[in-house]
């Protein structure tokens, strides 16, 4: 079982940067691939990002390649996702979600624990 927290969402102007953070419970959270998902009003849960257990392999979606960054620190039990150059349309719920079995996949299906959610709004 793993709990998931995140934290860091806020109001930012466009072009800006902000970094969303992850808390993780659970003894095996350092073999499990992670995810950022995010949810604007009226729309579907979109794929953001996901890392494998040991931060080496990432995946983002295409709208925010080279713009958002996800690292792990497994040590601290957390996942980052660096946002920068941000745009009004990257307002949304962020959601972080874990895989114990490390699909790295862009999809909800695959992610079997979900944190609450922490909401960020880029102003142009």
């Amino acid at each position: 079982q793993v709990q998931l927290v995140e934290s860091g969402g806020g109001l930012v102007q466009a072009g800006g940067s902000l970094t969303l953070s992850c808390a993780a419970s659970g003894r095996t959270f350092s073999r499990y691939g992670m995810g950022w998902f995010r949810q604007a009003p009226g729309k579907e849960r979109e794929f953001v990002a996901t890392i494998s257990w040991s931060g080496v392999v990432t995946r983002y979606a295409d709208s925010v390649k080279g713009r958002f960054t996800i690292s792990r620190n497994n040590a601290k039990n957390t996942v980052y996702l660096q946002m920068s150059s941000l745009k009004p349309e990257d307002t949304a719920v962020y959601y972080c979600a874990a895989d114990p079995e490390e699909r790295l996949a862009p999809i909800r299906e695959v992610y079997d624990y979900w944190g609450q959610g922490t909401q960020v709004t880029v102003s142009s």
